[in-house]
């Protein structure tokens, strides 16, 4: 069986050889989309309830949580959510909800407690979830108090990442959703990174965004006057399951040509835009010797042609004050790429599609990851939750 390291050796030697000659990967046909996807409200409600609704998803790096009591509290497709790490160094998600009357327990954003108080009636819980305090217990009357702490959710932690599922008692098992491509993952060393930052951008609707991380079609056009003039519009699409490792053709492998995949160093292995479905991409620049992370986080939004996407920035290493410095710099540039172009043309996707003027979009062969994106949408709709199992063992076998 071909290890991670040897597969992804394997991709970099066809993009040198993709460098060399001038090629591309290629899907077996054009592909279609009907453009009443992007803006049929209907449509999208059932993306919100059978995708983000089932599927884990990504909510936080493991750094946002380095010690016991760390918490992140967000909402995700309106559901408010609450990361804690424990005493035992895991991480755990729950409904963001007193047991109460269901006001949340720590308004939305981070820090660090020994208990969560509730601002409406003081009700108090541990880094367990437990119910632990009580205003005036011995006036309130008897319950059992032991199946009153937060509702916990699926949680899991790899690769210095933390996936949690909005569904209690349910979600897919880490191996199976994921597919291996935690091992991807774990070769850009996440689980050691220092976060410095997060914008938060308003976006399109989630599907017209998310097209545009696996997109390097448009890098030299859309982009030419920010940083895409000197990026090929070319890319190979590699699957784990649904998720992708999108990279462009690279003439600099080509001094490691003849090694073995075990001589290949590290650093060379992970190239170009990783994708975890269905709602993250993972960039990675340069910044005074530094590598800077940016994990963006999308989700849908309360409409149609709505999202939020938070935009998570790390360093590599501890930051010192010049690479700090330069990591906010490319903070504030890489919000304005992102609001200012590739969200600010989406909407206006978005505007076009609505009109009904066409009847269809367009992924061509060179677009692969974007066919198969869509192609994991509908399946994932079309399927009960006693398929989904199943459906993500196929796609990693």
């Amino acid at each position: 069986m071909t290890s991670t390291r040897e597969r992804l050796v394997e991709i970099n030697r066809r993009n040198l050889g993709h460098a060399e000659h001038g090629t591309i990967d290629q899907a077996d046909e054009v592909g279609t989309v009907a453009a009443t996807n992007y803006v049929n409200p209907d449509r999208f409600q059932a993306e919100v309830d059978r995708i983000f609704k089932r599927l884990p998803l990504l909510m936080a790096m493991s750094a946002e949580l380095p010690d016991a009591g760390c918490y992140k509290a967000l909402h995700a497709v309106g559901v408010p959510v609450l990361l804690v790490r424990n005493d035992d160094g895991d991480v755990q998600a729950f409904v963001n909800s007193c047991r109460h009357r269901g006001a949340p327990v720590v308004p939305d954003g981070a820090g660090s407690a020994r208990r969560f108080t509730c601002p409406y009636h003081g009700w108090s819980y541990d880094r367990t979830g437990a119910l632990v305090g009580i205003l005036d217990r011995d006036q309130f009357g008897a319950f059992d108090i032991d199946c009153h702490g937060l509702v916990p959710l699926p949680t899991f932690e790899r690769s210095g990442l933390v996936w949690a599922s909005l569904r209690p008692g349910g979600g897919l098992e880490a191996d199976r959703f994921l597919a291996g491509f935690d091992e991807v993952l774990a070769h850009l060393h996440l689980d050691r990174a220092h976060v410095v930052g997060h914008n938060v951008v308003a976006g399109p609707n989630w599907k017209v965004a998310y097209d545009g991380y696996m997109d390097f079609y448009h890098l030299p056009i859309l982009h030419k006057d920010t940083f895409g003039a000197n990026f090929p519009n070319k890319a190979s699409y590699d699957a784990w399951g649904p998720h992708l490792q999108v990279s462009a053709p690279d003439p600099r492998f080509a001094k490691y040509r003849d090694q073995s995949a075990a001589a290949w160093p590290d650093h060379t292995l992970v190239n170009g835009i990783l994708t975890v479905f269905p709602h993250v991409s993972i960039a990675r620049f340069q910044a005074e010797g530094d590598t800077v992370f940016m994990i963006s986080q999308l989700f849908p939004g309360d409409a149609v042609g709505e999202s939020t996407t938070t935009q998570i920035f790390a360093l590599a290493h501890e930051p010192t004050d010049v690479t700090r410095a330069a990591a906010v710099g490319q903070m504030a540039f890489l919000e304005h790429v992102v609001r200012d172009e590739d969200y600010a043309t989406g909407r206006a996707v978005q505007e076009g599609l609505a009109t009904g003027a066409i009847d269809r979009v367009l992924f061509g062969r060179n677009e692969g990851g974007g066919q198969r994106f869509h192609q994991w949408v509908d399946e994932l709709l079309a399927a009960d939750d006693d398929d989904l199992p199943g459906l993500f063992a196929r796609s990693s076998a």
